[in-house]
């Protein structure tokens, strides 16, 4: 199967692809290149592996069977909606996941988990959503879609997160926590209560300073 990877930004990619290759590659994914809608990073090469363009090149890539990884994680909006519009032309996204993460048994598509990351058991996560190096997910927590946790982010038991939420590194998250849809959660942050949706959490303990943008009512894409 031809691999389409969405954003030439995270050199991290290439140790991801060399550690699915070799752990024995065994769904035989061929990692065929790059789309970026940036145009300095068009027509060039990025970790040995070509950046055919932006989205001008979707339709053919889609025709020629092609499936989809996104790596965009700066920001739940913009994977949220790059995401969605690739599924609207009738893109499909595969998992991209490191060979050494033990995955929970309930997993969707398009999810991105880098090395290190701790899951336990009884996870559920949903679509879309990205995981960095050295989280821990404990367990029967429910992860939702186009959510992003930051490296070395603790989640305790029984934490349910929405969708489009957006963790920063270092934030610890409580036991039989909820955190809304579309919440951000800042770096550091311990959240000690539930976090309302499109609220932005800071400090320790955890309080609502602001509300993030309502464009969105959910992540699903």
């Amino acid at each position: 199967m031809k691999v389409v990877i969405i954003g030439a930004k995270n050199p991290e990619t290439r140790r991801m692809i060399d550690a699915i290759i070799a752990a024995g590659n065994p769904d035989r994914l061929e990692f065929y290149g790059f789309l970026d809608n940036d145009a300095n990073r068009q027509g060039k090469e990025f970790v040995g592996l070509p950046v055919f363009g932006g989205f001008e090149h979707l339709d053919r890539l889609i025709a020629e069977g092609c499936a989809f990884i996104n790596t965009i994680t700066g920001s739940t909006l913009a994977r949220y909606e790059t995401s969605k519009a690739i599924s609207a032309r009738g893109g499909k996204f595969i998992n991209f996941i490191h060979p050494t993460v033990n995955l929970p048994e309930k997993i969707g598509v398009g999810n991105y988990i880098q090395e290190g990351v701790k899951i336990q058991a009884a996870v559920e996560i949903g679509d879309n959503s990205s995981i960095h190096v050295d989280s821990i997910v404990a367990h029967e927590c429910k992860v939702g879609n186009s959510t992003f946790i930051a490296h070395a982010v603790s989640i305790s038991g029984e934490v349910e997160i929405g969708d489009g939420v957006s963790v920063g590194t270092n934030a610890s998250i409580l036991p039989r926590v909820r955190i809304g849809n579309w919440a951000t959660i800042g770096a550091g942050t311990v959240v000690l209560k539930n976090v309302p949706d499109y609220a932005v959490v800071v400090g320790n303990p955890g309080k609502v300073l602001r509300e993030n943008e309502r464009k969105y009512a959910n992540g699903a894409i």
